[in-house]
């Protein structure tokens, strides 16, 4: 069986390797995403039938004759701007985002970052939402504020009326749904059309869903964002992260990684094509049991409630059945009030869930967090702490135990 290839396509590709992919490209539109992750950026018989790509680690690319050199005629030029492995990854998440090219960096923030830098310049105004990842907010108010970009953070419910903030310097719009920690559901469609209307460019942080369940460009955000550190590489063994933009944002997304020299490492990159074969099932399971996990914590009579669009009382859950296909393990449960002393009983013992950052490895994890320190369009409430959950791989039954007995040891505290 021949491997499918993607016809994601960088500016410094020669025009012949272009059009050899196009070529190639041609059976790949029926197939399903489990199949892509499978197949996508991989050619078995480009490698003496090796069914995974080899790592390919360098700098130096060399080249035959002066006339090569000199036109830059081959498929790789510098180690710095593709190697066959980066570009095996970036050409399998072009394809399932629905693009026209993709770059890669070597984390998620570094992905954020690189995106808004990308469409931004000196005097420009820009739009976040308040319930954006909290290190890309302090990227907006340190660098772009250094840099001339001023920052305003707006209600993640806005919608369409989003467009009342806009101002004749307003460049770009960045979205995340659902939101970091809080899980507020954006409204991308009306968002995207208001901010066309006006040229205004529209990214959208699509780490929680990844391209398997939703695809933001296919609702008219301009760019997907993704921290492939979570779901994509799927084993809390590797950074990086992912860019992905369609046709009109293309070269303003390559020039950025031209001028940044953003690169991810080989064996990271590597990693994420590991993970990828892999992504389908993964994302079934996490979803399945952060399900059951996030229902019983609503039964809870120590839970005040749990943010989960894929809950039919999330307020977000209509939206999320309209422009999603599923949801990932990611939630977040607000206790009703309860000392530290007692949040600390339920948290230390806890045995099969870690307190960590980061999520999206095959291991459950458990984190407290406040954000009315940082939210500055809207207030934060909540009667209690708040727990962001991560439901790993494990059996459902075991996890349910262990929290469980958690809430033995906090009424006890």
């Amino acid at each position: 069986m021949t491997a499918l290839k993607t016809c994601a396509t960088r500016s410094e590709r020669a025009p012949e390797m272009r059009e050899m992919t196009d070529k190639d490209d041609s059976s790949k539109g029926a197939a399903r995403p489990e199949t892509k992750v499978v197949h996508l950026g991989r050619d078995p018989f480009d490698h003496h039938g090796f069914v995974n790509p080899p790592v390919y680690r360098g700098s130096t690319v060399l080249y035959k004759t002066l006339d090569a050199i000199k036109s830059r005629k081959q498929p790789y030029t510098y180690g710095r701007r593709a190697t066959p492995t980066t570009r095996a990854l970036e050409d399998a998440i072009t394809d399932l985002e629905g693009g026209a090219v993709t770059i890669l960096t070597s984390s998620g923030l570094g992905a954020v970052s690189t995106a808004m830098l990308a469409f931004v310049s000196a005097g420009d105004h820009i739009l976040i939402t308040d319930s954006a990842y909290q290190p890309g907010r302090a990227f907006a108010d340190r660098m772009l504020k250094r840099l001339g970009v001023e920052t305003t953070y707006y209600d993640p419910l806005a919608g369409a009326d989003i467009a009342k903030l806009f101002r004749p310097n307003t460049r770009l719009v960045l979205v995340e749904s659902p939101g970091s920690q809080t899980f507020e559901m954006q409204d991308i469609p009306a968002i995207a059309a208001a901010a066309r209307a006006r040229d205004i460019w529209v990214l959208a942080d699509n780490t929680w869903a990844t391209p398997l369940f939703c695809k933001p460009l296919a609702l008219g955000a301009d760019v997907s964002i993704q921290a492939a550190t979570k779901y994509i590489v799927g084993h809390a063994d590797a950074m990086l992260g992912a860019v992905t933009a369609n046709a009109r944002a293309a070269r303003l997304l390559d020039h950025a990684k031209e001028a940044l020299g953003t690169c991810p490492g080989s064996e990271e990159t590597y990693l994420g094509l590991r993970g990828l074969r892999t992504l389908d099932v993964r994302l079934e399971r996490h979803q399945k049991s952060a399900l059951a996990v996030a229902e019983w914590l609503s039964s809870r009579p120590e839970v005040d409630r749990v943010l989960y669009p894929a809950l039919p009382s999330d307020p977000g859950h209509t939206i999320w059945k309209r422009d999603y296909t599923g949801a990932s393990g990611l939630f977040t449960a607000v206790l009703k009030p309860v000392s530290e002393q007692a949040l600390a009983a339920f948290l230390d013992g806890l045995t099969l869930f870690g307190m960590g950052y980061s999520w999206g490895g095959y291991e459950s994890l458990v984190i407290p967090f406040d954000p009315t320190s940082y939210r500055t369009a809207t207030k934060w409430t909540g009667p209690g702490p708040a727990l962001r959950f991560h439901i790993g791989l494990e059996a459902v039954e075991d996890l349910i135990r262990d929290l469980d007995a958690g809430f033995a040891r906090l009424k006890a505290a």
